[in-house]
């Protein structure tokens, strides 16, 4: 007979496997669920669950999904406590700088939720009872066939009251006001403005165009901007054919020619439509109302295929799906990414230290990823989606469509020097 060796330490050892296979791995979402469920989503625990053990634990595409939305509800619930005053009276304070607004609703919102027009007034470097009856003036300008028409005031009075530093973070907190508070789809929003106000949406459309679906152009002037930020965003310019203060007639005809060649070039980006009043000056008599209903056909695109992205004089560091860490911004820097199925091109005008954000909307997460550089050399990556990744972007842009959930850290190498 053959007896079995069955010491005390071998029973130990098989009774703490058996154990150990009858207790389900822990659920990272679901540990995320009761998380939230006894804090408050601020900037200080956003900051708190990157730390946390189950935070980066890899997830499926269903897990991160479900730990998104879990996310941004608790996200969105402290917003609308934190920011309901600020809503009810109608004006944003920054510093020592204040931003009133006015709104209006227009017809019955989608499933989605409404979209929402942002359109700047004019005036400009005048005395401030000037520009506060523009800002009078611009309420009663358009009226979209849907939505909200909201007209901010300029927190200044000088010459480019729409295109400072600070307007962009008065805008990205009215985008997320209005979404969290007034059902806005962050996917449906949209910028215009008029004289001075045009001035403002050649400069901010480039440079927040992740932000946007489409923008429209009223009779302004481009200053120093440039439309390659524009690839994935329409954009409309009208102009009065004997509007020639300042130039602004031939600049309009400057930027069609410059749109058209991008088109060209770029067949699946650039929309765009450009329309030249014969006749008309700086008052076009609202003929270029026409681009409100043409704006509403756009939606945002938060993870598109292509991103061009050149850096303004008011630097970013993030664009759709690109975080520059880099240690300085610099005016005039452009990145070129590319996705095509599992691989993703990058070309930068110098070295630059870049994290991707990433998110199966734009490739397989599941596969491996290959990056490819100016140079041709290729690199493959792994990356997992990770509720750290999903509660980062978040800390970055209350943006509930363009949460990454995954990232990956990658340095993109300058250019080869021309030769001479």
């Amino acid at each position: 007979m053959v007896r079995s060796q069955f010491t005390a330490a071998s029973l130990a050892a098989f009774l703490i496997l058996l154990f150990t296979a009858s207790v389900p791995a822990a659920d990272p979402v679901s540990e995320l669920s009761a998380w939230l469920g006894q804090q408050t989503l601020d900037d200080a625990a956003l900051q708190q669950i990157t730390a946390e053990p189950f935070a980066a634990t890899a997830l499926s595409g269903e897990q991160a999904e479900s730990a998104a939305a879990a996310l941004w509800k608790a996200r969105a619930e402290f917003l609308r406590a934190d920011r309901s005053g600020e809503q009810e009276a109608r004006e944003i304070i920054l510093g020592e700088l204040r931003m009133p607004f006015w709104f209006r609703r227009f017809g019955e919102p989608g499933p989605s939720g409404a979209r929402l027009f942002i359109s700047m007034h004019g005036g400009g470097g005048a005395p401030a009872p000037v520009n506060d009856q523009q800002y009078e003036n611009q309420k009663r300008l358009y009226q979209p066939p849907e939505g909200i028409y909201l007209v901010p005031r300029a927190p200044t009075n000088t010459w480019d009251l729409w295109h400072q530093t600070h307007i962009d973070e008065f805008f990205e907190r009215l985008i997320t006001n209005l979404t969290v508070l007034e059902n806005v789809d962050p996917d449906k929003v949209y910028i215009m403005g008029y004289s001075a106000g045009g001035d403002g949406v050649y400069q901010l459309a480039p440079r927040m165009a992740d932000r946007l679906a489409a923008a429209a152009m009223m009779a302004g002037h481009p200053n120093e901007s440039r439309p390659e930020g524009l690839r994935n965003i329409g954009f409309a310019i009208h102009m009065g054919g004997e509007d020639s203060a300042y130039q602004r007639n031939q600049r309009a005809a400057d930027w069609q020619q410059k749109l058209a060649a991008l088109q060209q070039a770029d067949p699946e980006g650039y929309r765009h439509t450009v329309t030249i009043h014969p006749g008309m000056g700086h008052w076009m008599q609202l003929k270029d109302a026409v681009a409100v209903p043409w704006m509403s056909e756009f939606h945002r695109d938060p993870w598109p295929s292509r991103v061009v992205w050149v850096q303004d004089n008011v630097t970013h560091q993030r664009f759709y799906w690109l975080l520059n860490n880099s240690e300085q911004l610099l005016a005039g820097d452009r990145i070129d990414a590319t996705i095509e199925e599992s691989t993703i091109t990058v070309n930068a005008s110098r070295e630059m230290k870049l994290t991707l954000l990433l998110h199966d909307r734009l490739l397989s997460l599941d596969e491996p990823i290959t990056v490819r550089g100016i140079d041709g050399n290729q690199t493959q990556f792994r990356v997992s989606r990770t509720i750290k990744a999903l509660a980062a972007s978040l800390q970055q842009r209350d943006d509930p469509t363009a949460m990454a959930q995954a990232t990956l850290d990658i340095t993109v190498p300058a250019p080869p020097a021309a030769e001479n």
